[in-house]
């Protein structure tokens, strides 16, 4: 189910580009819109994205973390941990 949730937010987001590119392009035809106006939004549009991105990703990794905590379940650090005490 995370998979498809991310999956889907993926290909929301590249749609999204894609029609805000679409409709950029269009501002230039009209001449309401420069070329270099245009580049330097995408840019600042794909570095705001690589940033919440990366947030989600440490906003998933910590809800994984707290589930598996509140579950009990065995870590893979648990795990290194009993072998070494078994050692």
């Amino acid at each position: 189910m995370l998979k498809e949730l991310i999956y889907t937010g993926i290909g929301a987001t590249s749609l999204i580009k894609d029609r805000v590119e679409d409709e950029l392009k269009k501002l230039e035809e009209k001449g309401k819109i420069d070329k270099g106006d245009i580049k330097g939004f995408i840019e600042s549009l794909e570095k705001k994205g690589k940033e919440q991105d990366e947030e989600f990703k440490e906003q998933i990794k910590k809800s994984i973390k707290e589930a598996i905590s509140e579950l009990g379940l065995v870590t893979k650090d648990d795990l290194e941990e009993l072998k070494k005490e078994l050692k």
